[in-house]
């Protein structure tokens, strides 16, 4: 499964249709779009922290849901009204109050649904914080 979109696509998408991304400031950055996949990361300030340093769960919980949604729109183009459906998370491993990554992971993509797994980490992908799946809707095109 291809992508449709670039890192700079999604980017700009994201600039002009989801503005309100940037509400904590530019905490979310594009790293790859792959076959399939992205990788997305955002850089916690302050008010992404908990008692105890570390990151909360709402953090961890929008990087999983906008890292999935931006994995559907990279596959099948800039369609805004794609929504959440379902998201169920499992924390796994308390993490650092630093940088967390996100890659999302296209399982399945149809006309109107697509499911998609997110796995939240720091230095080591197989060391993961956060593990979610995802249900998207997608609105006829």
């Amino acid at each position: 499964m291809q992508p449709v979109m670039s890192v700079s696509d999604i980017e700009a998408f994201l600039e002009s249709d989801f503005p309100q991304i940037h509400t904590d400031g530019r905490v979310f950055e594009m790293v790859e779009v792959t076959s399939g996949a992205i990788v997305m990361s955002l850089a916690p300030n302050e008010r992404h922290l908990r008692p105890g340093g570390t990151v909360s769960g709402p953090t961890m919980f929008t990087l999983a849901d906008v890292a999935a949604y931006v994995a559907v729109l990279a596959h099948i183009g800039p369609v805004a009204l794609a929504v959440t459906t379902n998201l169920t998370i499992n924390f796994l491993k308390k993490p650092e109050p630093e940088k967390l990554f996100c890659r999302a992971k296209i399982l399945k993509l149809g006309k109107r649904l697509a499911v998609v797994e997110a796995t939240i980490f720091q230095a080591d992908e197989e060391e993961p914080v956060a593990h979610a799946v995802a249900t998207y809707s997608i609105p006829p095109r």
